[in-house]
């Protein structure tokens, strides 16, 4: 699977952002998919994820309640819905697809990752 993600770009705290991965194959209900972040120097770290149906999603505790993450399943794409942006929420993020459609926080877990899109918040 290849995914193209998109979305990014420079927003105010307390603004929000949605990004968007496309996933180019026939199976996507088979994938769990999963978004990550990373800042330079740092790892790269867990977000959101959600299961191959959607019924199931997960949240980092640094984005639950401001973060939303639902997948369009025929349109072979996933969503996270990002609100009340802050600066800490500046980063590059990735999609990611594991095959087999429930949804791991580990990094490892994941099968492909999109190219990544830059988010920045200013204060």
């Amino acid at each position: 699977v290849q995914l193209q993600a998109s979305g990014g770009g420079l927003v105010q705290a307390g603004d929000s952002l949605r990004l968007s991965c496309a996933a180019s194959t026939r199976t996507f209900t088979d994938y769990a998919l999963g978004w990550f972040r990373q800042v330079p120097g740092k790892e790269r770290e867990f977000v959101a994820t959600i299961s191959g149906a959607g019924r199931n999603t997960f949240y980092a505790d640094s984005v639950k309640g401001r973060f939303t993450i639902s997948r369009d399943n025929a349109k072979s794409t996933v969503y996270p819905q990002m609100n009340s942006l802050k600066p800490g929420d500046t980063a590059v993020y990735y999609c990611a697809a594991k095959w087999g459609g429930y949804p791991y926080v580990q990094i490892s877990a994941y099968d492909a990752w999109g190219q990544g899109t830059q988010v920045t918040v200013s204060s």
